[in-house]
């Protein structure tokens, strides 16, 4: 008998349990990874382009629209990625036994996962639809989707070369309390989603390669589906929205005098925002260059990019918006309480 591995109840369901169907999905992942992390990925994480320059003396509606179209320029190499990544993922984790009883081991294999992915939050939302769709649970998922933006290499190496120690461990505490506290306590109030098969694509046991190519490729497509319909209607719409609430912010609005209101405001707004790898550095940097107060800075650097209105939105039809939201008031608490220390700094 072929040995079954749920996923979600609407999602795609793989039924696998031969060594040829594993092998073939092994090389998918590993294909797709070494595409996108050596020709393009990494060399991509630090570039800012613009299609459309944006002036503030255009029309509000100009001014949207070509932000819109810049965001997604900008992350279109991450999101070709992602949409790709993901399906590959759920095709190949679902074949592994993943779970185990203890939350922290969950939390730990899903920050494993993340930490080496080096995307941007947005980009790994889609990936994170995958994982959980192929039975990781909700603790693994959160963690992968904290670790890939704010722990991999570069993004670290940036911000322990860019300011000072202690600003920079603030930005690692934050990240680290969100992987090892929020997202196991958050999953524990969740009760485990029962199992279900829907639509089952069975392999023999006894599979040739040629079955084992055919059920593959048909567990891909089903998986990039379920990904991609979900996932690509809410990232156009993360896009305008985010271009938005950039649009109508005051261009001066960081530069006055630091209060408590002034840093929750900029917490929210900072862990909406979705924005492309390594850009809660570059901005934070250049705000501190510029003469923004220390604790604007240190809200900014510990909030913007580690979660968005785009990510928000696929925890939120993938596991549950109640998730989603604790997410987003967890990050804002966070990234204000930073801010609030920072501004002890003096």
């Amino acid at each position: 008998m072929s040995e079954q591995t749920s996923a979600l109840n609407l999602g795609p369901s793989i039924v696998t349990g031969n060594w040829r169907s594993r092998t073939l999905a092994i090389v998918l992942v590993v294909v797709i990874a070494g595409v996108f992390w050596v020709d393009s990925r990494y060399p991509a994480l630090l570039t800012f382009g613009a299609v459309y320059p944006v002036d503030r003396a255009m029309e509000l509606s100009t001014r949207v629209w070509r932000t819109t179209v810049n965001w997604l320029d900008a992350n279109r190499v991450g999101m070709t990625f992602s949409f790709l990544f993901g399906p590959a993922a759920l095709t190949f984790v679902a074949t592994l036994r993943r779970r185990t009883s203890s939350r922290y081991l969950n939390t730990l294999f899903g920050a494993a996962i993340g930490v080496p992915l080096g995307v941007c939050t947005n980009c790994v939302a889609p990936i994170a639809r995958g994982l959980y769709a192929s039975g990781l649970s909700a603790e693994s998922v959160l963690a992968a989707m904290f670790a890939s933006p704010a722990l991999n290499v570069i993004v670290l190496a940036m911000t322990f070369a860019l300011f000072p120690v202690a600003v920079a461990l603030l930005k690692l505490t934050s990240v680290l309390f969100l992987i090892f506290v929020f997202a196991p306590a958050v999953a524990s109030r969740r009760q485990a989603s029962a199992p279900g098969m829907a639509c089952p694509i069975e392999i023999p046991t006894s599979e040739t390669w040629a079955q084992a190519l055919a059920g593959t490729a048909l567990s891909y497509a089903k998986s990039f589906w379920y990904v991609f319909r979900v996932a690509f209607p809410l990232m156009i719409l993360a896009a305008v929205l985010g271009a938005v609430v950039i649009e109508l912010l005051p261009a001066q609005a960081l530069v006055t005098q630091v209060t408590t209101i002034g840093i929750v405001l900029v917490a929210l707004v900072s862990a909406f925002l979705p924005v492309p790898m390594a850009f809660d550095v570059a901005i934070a940097y250049i705000a501190m260059t510029k003469g923004v107060p220390l604790p604007y800075v240190v809200t900014i650097l510990c909030t913007l990019g580690i979660i968005s209105v785009f990510s928000l939105s696929v925890v939120g039809k993938t596991i549950s918006w109640r998730v989603a939201a604790a997410a987003y008031a967890t990050v804002a608490a966070v990234g204000t309480v930073a801010g609030l220390v920072a501004r002890m700094f003096g």
